[in-house]
């Protein structure tokens, strides 16, 4: 297969705002944003389920700007009916993907064990199919796979039943984990050697060459940054530091130092993603949504512009995309 000229690089609508001191935009506003900036093809849209989401349609058609990637986040034993929902919905919104994050606990404070997750994915491919909106299952903190290597152990359980893993990468959730023994405690790497630097990018090859990457996130980190000093996640608590700002933030709006070269480790790896892209058109997602967001645990209690961060990032994807391209030989890709 011919590697694909384009890149398609969304935003999620979280990140549509200055910052989370200011008043957060209306959902219109918000729409007219990404389509006059111009830098973004979809809006990726979780399910609130507090939110009248019947006006998203509208606007979709409004502002001519497609939601590409709808999902949201989910609890076994409570939500799966939330779920089948979104996949219906996703489906009547054109989105191909619904992307999922699955709490590792039960409705009833259970350990969700590899089966339960399995199940739950099953359930969901059984009913994204008819929908044509497929689930993928997002690595990310506080979820059920947030023990990395968990997600080998259910890959092999879903291929009994002949159905491939799907999931999300996101790099910040694993590479700011690097160098913070607290952090890789908690996703089952405390003893790894070098910080866990060579084995979280071994994690990143073995999900990538066994085509469970089906969609991806960008959102910049840092390995020295321990926690989100600006906000707590509850009291007592701060946030876990899973946003680094892609561009140097004024003085006074961003709770630690700021050094570019910060950036370096989680620039390498999504260009080594990117360069997977290219190389492999038909085994790897080719799109990409930005991810810069507020909340503790992100640019939550930050005054720097999380939407200019958003939209630095989207050039930076397309400049990288464009110089593997110019790279790239006129011949297939085998």
């Amino acid at each position: 297969m011919t590697a694909n000229t384009h890149l398609s690089v969304g935003i999620n609508i979280d990140g549509v705002l200055q910052h989370d001191g200011l008043p957060t935009p209306d959902a219109a506003t918000r729409f007219a944003w990404i389509r006059d900036s111009g830098a973004f093809d979809y809006i990726e849209k979780n399910h609130n389920p507090a939110e009248d989401f019947a006006p998203y349609f509208d606007l979709v058609a409004e502002y001519g700007v497609p939601i590409g990637v709808f999902g949201g986040i989910f609890c076994a034993g409570r939500d799966e009916e939330r779920m089948r929902w979104c996949l219906a919905s996703g489906g009547k919104l054109g989105a191909k993907l619904c992307n999922m994050q699955l709490f590792a606990r039960h409705a009833d404070g259970s350990a969700l064990s590899d089966q339960q997750v399995a199940d739950f994915f099953l359930d969901a491919m059984a009913h994204g199919t008819p929908a044509h909106c497929l689930p993928s299952l997002e690595v990310h903190i506080d979820m059920w796979n947030e023990q990395f290597h968990r997600v080998e152990r259910v890959a092999e359980l879903l291929a009994r039943s002949h159905v491939p893993l799907r999931i999300t990468l996101d790099h910040s959730h694993q590479i700011f984990k690097i160098n913070n023994p607290q952090e890789l405690a908690l996703s089952g790497l405390a003893d790894a050697p070098d910080g866990g630097h060579a084995e979280v990018l071994a994690l990143y090859k073995l999900w990538l060459e066994s085509g469970w990457v089906v969609h991806a996130h960008t959102r910049s980190v840092a390995t020295s940054v321990p926690y989100n000093k600006a906000m707590q996640r509850a009291p007592g608590l701060p946030g876990r530091a899973v946003q680094y700002p892609f561009v140097q933030p004024p003085p006074g709006t961003f709770h630690s130092a700021w050094r570019a070269e910060e950036l370096e480790p989680w620039k390498q790896a999504v260009r080594d993603l990117l360069a997977w892209m290219q190389a492999h058109p038909d085994r790897a997602p080719q799109r990409i949504s930005c991810e810069f967001i507020p909340f503790p645990d992100y640019g939550g209690g930050g005054r720097y512009s999380i939407w200019d961060n958003n939209i630095a990032c989207a050039n930076w994807l397309r400049e990288e995309w464009s110089q593997l391209q110019s790279r790239a030989p006129a011949a297939a890709i085998g």
